[in-house]
């Protein structure tokens, strides 16, 4: 199944965080078929934070979306997250943002990632992926400028 994940820092040395998650998430987790260049964001959700570095992946996994959610929380403990508060700064966060047409909304996860509708730089990195012209994305966008 092909997935696309969003990977996000602001403590640390950033640039290590992203490339040490990247290898894992290259050796645990699937093959990298595409990546996006690193963006440098400000935060969001609590503004008073070192700005983020973001890049988005396009993997191919066999995993399913919550057996992929754990191993997803691992990478992350392994590179040193620890969880602090909704939003807070992280050494690193791995968002599953789709994952093929498969939807899933549950208080643990949902998909596709809410985040599509309120972070720009989740669609500037689906451009990188070459994704922006997805029909699915077209009628996201759509139906989120309706609102």
């Amino acid at each position: 199944m092909r997935v696309v994940l969003i990977l996000g820092t602001n403590l640390g040395n950033r640039l290590d965080n992203l490339r040490r998650a990247e290898e894992l998430i290259g050796k645990f987790v699937g093959r990298i078929l595409v990546k996006s260049p690193i963006l440098e964001t400000p935060p969001f959700g609590v503004e008073k934070q070192p700005p983020f570095l973001n890049y988005g992946l396009l993997v191919e996994t066999f995993h399913p979306p919550f057996e992929l959610l754990n191993l997803l929380k691992w990478i992350e403990r392994r590179v040193g997250r620890y969880r602090t508060f909704r939003w807070g700064p992280r050494v690193v966060d791995v968002d599953i943002v789709e994952y093929g047409n498969v939807k899933v909304d549950t208080p643990l996860l949902k998909i596709p990632h809410p985040g599509l509708r309120d972070r720009q730089f989740f669609r500037e990195i689906y451009g990188y992926l070459n994704l922006y012209n997805r029909y699915e994305f077209k009628m996201k966008e759509k139906a989120w400028s309706s609102r």
